[in-house]
């Protein structure tokens, strides 16, 4: 049996498609293994992402290194699809598979197995569910869509995933079904913009997420991420969802600047203040957790308008903020801008990381000696990672099992979590 190893790069979309492509060759019989290549496969898979420069250019360092163990190499994900060109260049003796392809995988390894490479590159709309997804861990990460209605300035992903392609809530409710019987407790919904799901399908979020908490069985619901420009079409329906003891109460909305001018120039369709009242409206219903983006060094970000992004996170207090420095992508039309010096957005990155992980360590400090049932979903070389009802993130230290609720005392607060020790009955 021919063994086929995929490495994923990038979110958990990608990481959903690497486990649709893994469900097919395993029923074409194939062997399929999930990692970092390290030495024995036949096949290579690279899942690539192009979000970032950085990431980008880690997955290109990979890919060189790769080409020179002389094994069959089949280039798949984001890059592969924004920029076909750059790939082949890169390793011309690899074959390539777009994201809206990923159902023809099979094929690709039959075309190498004939002795020819083969690039797979059309745009094609299809239901990925149908061709069945792989999930034997806690954690199932279940598409709904993949694409979006936006046009955004600094992003490279449209051009890799395109317009919104909404999965139909038949296959989705049925994914979930199959990952809770196949035993996972925790069931990440994830697109490229969750807000924007069933906008063609007549039908949204909302709806779908009262559907998934009617399935039978024990499990917690994450949602995705929700652009804010969204949000107003169903938010009041959304909220009644949320209340469901199944959905974490944690809502990741990407502000991305605080300023409406920049907001106005990345072409986000709301404003600051539509997503300061989403938060607060939240945070008065639900007793739940924030995490947003911000992107620093925008090309026409003023001095003025960082600003106004470290006002707004001072203000709103985050419990999570992701934030990155804005680097010029190839399809994207901020990269036509005037760019603003490397040295002035690192400057504005540390001052706004400083002041961001201050607040987050000192939210997570006024919580300590609390009590809360926390799923336990990973397992690293010294603690467990847990999850409580907010989707806040505990390290837990002591003997528990993974996919099992525990009650934990907060006893401590590092860099990025919660710490916590599980309390015995």
């Amino acid at each position: 049996m021919a063994k086929v190893v995929i490495e994923t790069y990038g979110c958990t979309l990608n990481q959903a498609d690497s486990r649709i492509m893994g469900h097919i060759l395993k029923e074409n019989g194939y062997e399929v293994e999930y990692g970092k290549y390290e030495g024995n496969a036949d096949y290579l898979i690279v899942n690539t992402c192009t979000v970032k420069s950085p990431t980008e250019n880690k997955i290109i360092y990979r890919l060189r290194k790769l080409k020179g163990l002389g094994k069959k190499l089949i280039v798949a994900g984001c890059l592969a699809s924004a920029d076909t060109q750059k790939v082949m260049n890169i390793v011309p003796d690899a074959s390539i598979i777009t994201t809206s392809n990923v159902n023809k995988i099979a094929d690709v390894l039959k075309f190498i197995e004939s002795g020819k490479n083969v690039v797979i590159d059309s745009y094609n709309r299809i239901d990925k569910l149908q061709y069945g997804l792989e999930n034997n861990s806690v954690i199932a990460r279940i598409p709904i869509s993949e694409g979006c209605l936006s046009n955004c300035s600094f992003c490279e992903t449209k051009f890799a995933r395109g317009p919104l392609n909404s999965f139909s809530e038949e296959l989705i409710l049925r994914a979930v079904k199959n990952a809770v019987e196949q035993g996972s407790k925790e069931i990440e919904l994830t697109s490229q913009d969750i807000g924007a799901y069933g906008a063609d399908r007549k039908t949204n979020i909302a709806e779908l997420l009262k559907k998934v908490v009617e399935i039978e069985g024990s499990f917690k619901v994450r949602v995705g991420m929700l652009n804010p420009e969204h949000l107003h079409k169903y938010f009041d329906e959304l909220l009644e969802a949320y209340k469901s003891e199944k959905v974490y109460k944690f809502f990741h909305l990407p502000v991305q600047s605080g300023s409406n001018k920049i907001l106005r120039d990345m072409n986000r369709r709301y404003t600051v203040e539509d997503f300061a009242s989403y938060v607060g409206e939240i945070r008065k219903k639900l007793n739940a957790s924030i995490a947003t983006d911000i992107i620093v060094g925008y090309p026409t970000e003023s001095e003025d308008d960082f600003e106004k992004s470290v006002e707004l996170i001072k203000e709103i207090r985050p419990e999570v903020v992701n934030i990155s420095k804005f680097g010029a992508r190839p399809h994207a039309p901020a990269s036509r801008l005037k760019q603003l010096s490397g040295k002035t957005i690192k400057e504005r990155s540390i001052i706004l990381s400083r002041i961001a992980r201050e607040i987050e360590f000192n939210e997570r400090n006024k919580h300590i000696g609390e009590r809360r049932e926390v799923l336990i979903t990973e397992k690293n070389r010294k603690s467990y990672t847990g999850r409580d009802n907010a989707y806040n993130e505990i390290a837990v230290l002591g003997q528990v099992n993974l996919g099992e609720s525990v009650e934990v005392e907060i006893t401590g607060n590092s860099a990025a979590c919660f710490v916590g020790v599980p309390l015995k009955s």
